[in-house]
């Protein structure tokens, strides 16, 4: 970082470093993969952010995809203020978070019912459990380079965080659980096929993310999602489909709805929070039956369907109208075109990769179609493109390996201001 509008976000690390882990609550803030040190945000609105320092970014974060209307939406801030004017947590069961299932169920035809938790983290990890208990069996199928939040069966050959800063598996899960996860080669047909042959009697669970995002948008070959369902069926193993990210994104009723895929269970989260900390996963009757207090299967949260949050998911759902997903069509494709047109321009081999309003840029020679790809992006040409950005306006994710989101609120004066720093960020990573 060249500008020294930058001392007060450098203040404010130096003191951060001394009492949070790196500075950061969550590492794919860090700015390790790219250099500098993190701007610390002090308010956004619509399409933009406003640092520390007083300067302005259009934002392609979106605070990693809940803000799909763009920030401080006046519907969604509004519904959280009605709802924190009554309480901010009860401990018991509020009509919202009736109101929200009956939503969320009424938007994704496999989920009959949903439990509404705190993350997707809590999400995922609660699904292996049911998925298990409904199998009575324990190996689980991941892929590589997918993320589905940090409990241990899932921590394994994860993608974004833990690849940008190299750390493919984590220290602290046992050896022993890890030989409960089974991790393939996202895109290979043969390779699914062929473990499926072998261990499909053993596995519990399939887990997919089916449009990858946590190594960069990265969607699933033509016919892959429909082999997944096929060998699942087949072996009678449980589908899960990680619609954290890609939940109400992509489409009305997720990816699943867009590709005509049904998955047994689905993870939900990001967009159905509006922002604040919200997911839920659900599925078919018989396999929720298993969650406590109906079932055996035991999973709670003190905060869970807390009130503002539900409020405020509420509210976004009901927002998602036909004509924003158009718009969001409309404007996600004029990013993706000023990408790959700058990128031209400068001489700059991008592959820019798009799936609604989810997109990412690879700052390499061929199409990524999975994490061996990305792996061979050059990296220090990505390196150079993001701090451009980042000093000439445009906020997007400290690594190659994340998707950026376009809201709503991205309007033809973000467009232009984008279409003017890419220019110039373009122009520095052929430099770089």
């Amino acid at each position: 970082m060249s500008h020294n509008r930058y001392v007060r976000s450098h203040e404010l690390m130096a003191r951060a470093v001394r009492c949070i882990p790196g500075g950061v609550n969550s590492p794919v803030r860090a700015f390790r993969a790219v250099g500098g040190s993190p701007v610390l945000i002090a308010s956004a609105r619509g399409a933009w952010l406003t640092d520390v320092d007083g300067a302005r970014y259009v934002d392609y974060v979106g605070a990693y995809g809940p803000h799909i209307l763009g920030h401080n939406h006046p519907e969604v801030a509004a519904a959280a203020a009605r709802a924190a004017a009554d309480g901010f947590s009860f401990g018991a069961s509020t009509e919202a978070e009736v109101m929200l299932a009956e939503a969320i169920c009424g938007r994704v035809p496999s989920v009959k019912m949903v439990r509404l938790v705190n993350s997707g983290t809590e999400a995922a990890m609660s699904l292996l459990r049911v998925a298990r208990a409904f199998t009575k069996r324990s190996l689980v199928v991941k892929f590589d380079g997918h993320y589905h939040g940090h409990c241990d069966s899932l921590l394994v050959a994860a993608g974004s965080g833990a690849e940008t800063l190299g750390v493919p598996d984590s220290p602290g899960v046992p050896g022993e659980l890890a030989k409960l996860t089974a991790v393939l080669p996202w895109n290979d047909e043969k390779a699914a096929a062929d473990f499926f042959r072998a261990h499909g009697q053993d596995v519990a669970c399939v887990i997919v993310e089916p449009i990858a995002g946590n190594m960069g948008v990265v969607p699933p070959a033509p016919g892959f999602l429909q082999l997944l369902r096929i060998l699942t069926a087949q072996y009678r193993a449980i589908l899960i489909f990680d619609e954290v990210m890609t939940g109400f994104r992509v489409h009305p009723g997720g990816a699943q709805a867009l590709f005509g895929i049904t998955p047994d269970l689905t993870a939900m989260g990001k967009v159905i929070g509006g922002g604040l900390p919200l997911a839920a996963y659900g599925g078919h009757e018989q396999m929720m039956a298993l969650v406590a207090p109906l079932g055996p299967v035991y999973q709670a949260g003190t905060l869970s369907g807390n009130p503002l949050a539900v409020a405020a998911g509420l509210a976004a759902l009901q927002a998602l109208t036909p004509a924003v997903y158009e718009r969001l069509e409309t404007t996600s494709a004029a990013v993706a075109e000023i990408l790959s047109g700058e990128a031209k321009a400068a001489g700059v081999p991008v592959q820019v990769q798009r799936a609604g309003s989810m997109l990412t840029p690879f700052f390499s020679e061929r199409p990524v179609n999975n994490i061996q790809d990305g792996r061979a992006c050059h990296l220090a040409r990505f390196r150079a493109f993001f701090q451009a950005l980042l000093d000439n306006g445009v906020f997007i994710p400290p690594s190659q390996y994340e998707a950026w989101f376009v809201s709503a609120a991205h309007d033809g004066q973000a467009l232009e201001h984008t279409r003017a720093a890419v220019r110039k960020a373009m122009q520095a990573a052929a430099a770089g």
